[in-house]
């Protein structure tokens, strides 16, 4: 693929789409028709114009998500790998009030794992075992999952130009030391007001949350923006996403056995 093709005026009508789109909280048609639903390359390219494009603006970059994590999913949508976004510091819950987060369209929720990175992963041999001594600490997290993309009909390289279906996240309060537990092993339980809604296991995230991390520290080493030190990562899915509606309490907890590793909560506020 050319420099030339991947700053084609196709992509920069697919950027511009998503763009108005996310300015205007109105969902817009499926960018496929540009850029094809499948051109991983292209598709890329569109997601970094709309990276440059927020850095442009102020978004301060904190870390990344992945998605496409579960082979259900994969196979939904005729791919064979995962994608990955970016996550800015406005997308973070916590630390954002809600009027300035960005506008969200037609969100979802899933319950993740995240980690928070020690050391930067921009080395050669990048697996498992090096990602998992790159790990400063994991933390239970909520992905509130969006798309710009009218009635979420996406193929693959729909949800990656469109920063991988993000929206925002939260991370629980507790943070995990890896060295004391298996991402594989964990379980997950999500509640929506009391009710459980989704469950799933860490062995269901590409067979393991580290596997994850170390396949985006790859991909991201080989697009030349390796994971740096600081950096916040959403591994991926641990159960089904669920609808997220105004006013309903969420809860995520991740177990181990009979014990409980840690939780996190949100509440989508009335608008």
């Amino acid at each position: 693929m050319t420099s030339t093709m991947t700053d084609s005026p196709a992509v920069r009508a697919a950027a511009e789409r998503l763009a108005v789109a996310t300015s205007t909280g109105v969902s817009a048609a499926a960018v496929r028709d540009l850029i094809g639903s499948d051109d991983v390359e292209l598709a890329y390219a569109v997601q970094r114009i709309g990276t440059r494009r927020r850095l442009a603006e102020g978004a301060r970059l904190v870390g990344r998500k992945i998605g496409l994590t579960s082979p259900a999913v994969q196979r939904q949508l005729g791919v064979d790998q995962p994608d990955f976004g970016v996550l800015f510091a406005d997308m973070d819950v916590a630390q954002t009030p809600a009027s300035q987060r960005p506008r969200l369209l037609q969100p979802k929720i899933e319950a993740e794992l995240a980690f928070v990175l020690s050391d930067d992963l921009d080395f050669d041999q990048l697996d498992a075992i090096s990602a998992r001594g790159a790990i400063e600490c994991a933390v239970a997290a909520l992905e509130i999952v969006d798309s710009r993309i009218a009635d979420w009909d996406i193929s693959f390289a729909d949800t990656v130009a469109d920063n991988a279906s993000s929206g925002w996240f939260v991370l629980g309060a507790d943070r995990l030391s890896v060295d004391d537990f298996e991402p594989r092993d964990i379980g997950m339980s999500m509640f929506v007001d009391g009710e459980i809604v989704s469950t799933g296991t860490g062995s269901a995230c590409l067979g393991d949350p580290l596997n994850a991390l170390a396949w985006l520290a790859r991909t991201a080493r080989d697009f030349g923006d390796p994971l740096r030190a600081g950096e916040i990562v959403l591994s991926g899915a641990l159960g089904p996403m669920a609808p997220l509606r105004p006013g309903v309490h969420v809860r995520s907890e991740l177990f181990t056995g009979t014990a409980t590793l840690g939780a996190v909560d949100f509440i989508l506020e009335d608008k």
